[in-house]
């Protein structure tokens, strides 16, 4: 497990990194908890985004079990009008999130960096 600096400094370096950056956060799964986190607006509560994001990856772990799939969840994006968030799994126990706007970065680039930066955390 990465310690609180790696992922603090993992995150700083993707809000320079990223334009249009929003927010990110490295998220426990088991609680819902940030384990690091940085916003770049007041109004984006990202201990309200870990707790609701942690909920779906567990629910899409379920539906992948549940069809009997026997491979592993990598990353989900989810595709708003005016943003773009991405869920990478870091391990099976914590994942990051990150929110940008979309009319600033494609997907592209988001996941290079976050796959960039994310690579010695796992």
């Amino acid at each position: 497990m990465a310690t609180q600096d790696q992922m603090t400094d993992v995150i700083n370096r993707l809000s320079n990194d990223i334009s249009g950056f929003l927010g990110a956060c490295i998220v426990d799964m088991e609680t819902g908890m940030p384990l690091a986190s940085k916003s770049n607006r007041g109004d984006f509560d990202l201990e309200v985004a870990s707790a609701y994001n942690s909920e779906m990856v567990k629910a899409k772990n379920k539906t992948i079990k549940a069809l009997g799939i026997n491979s592993q969840l990598e990353d989900m994006l989810l595709t708003l009008s005016d943003q773009l968030h991405l869920i990478k799994m870091l391990s099976p126990s914590t994942f990051m999130y990150l929110a940008a706007d979309r009319q600033s970065t494609n997907l592209a680039l988001l996941r290079s960096a976050v796959n960039r930066e994310t690579a010695d955390l796992n």
